[in-house]
């Protein structure tokens, strides 16, 4: 592994459809995004590994980027993501919804909860493609903590 891979933040991919997990990887490898990518298949698990409890290893590669489903079987989105912005060592993580739903009152309580974005799943893989690179040059303009 090369010393720029390891300065890159890992970004923790939260979703449980199996096929949207591909797609999104396939978006990463179309804009040569070369960041660790991490993926839980639900909220529970994601937080699981984040803190590092229930038996599950925490994430060496600490993420610092997150993109999160809301939709999700066992612990939603929007739970996962009160349970970070009430963890003082997990609330700087830079969080970005994934979403099928239109739904104005899940976008309020995303918001609230001090979301980087909110992004309505496209229906077109070359939407995502062009969303996921957007994506990628905020995440690289920004200057994340430590």
């Amino acid at each position: 592994m090369s010393m720029m891979t390891d300065e890159l933040p890992s970004i923790l991919l939260v979703e449980d459809d199996e096929i949207d997990r591909m797609v999104v990887k396939r978006a990463f490898a179309k804009n040569n995004i070369t960041n660790p990518l991490l993926i839980a298949r639900d909220g529970e698990e994601a937080y699981e590994h984040l803190k590092g409890i229930n038996g599950n290893a925490k994430y060496e590669n600490m993420p610092k980027i997150m993109l999160l489903d809301i939709n999700m079987p066992r612990m939603n989105g929007l739970e996962l993501l009160s349970a970070i912005r009430d963890d003082e060592e997990l609330k700087t993580i830079s969080v970005f919804m994934l979403t099928t739903s239109k739904d104005d009152q899940d976008r309020l309580a995303a918001y609230k909860k001090n979301v980087a974005g909110y992004i309505i799943k496209p229906v077109s893989f070359d939407k995502l493609v062009e969303a996921i690179g957007v994506l990628n040059s905020y995440w690289n303009l920004s200057v994340l903590p430590d």
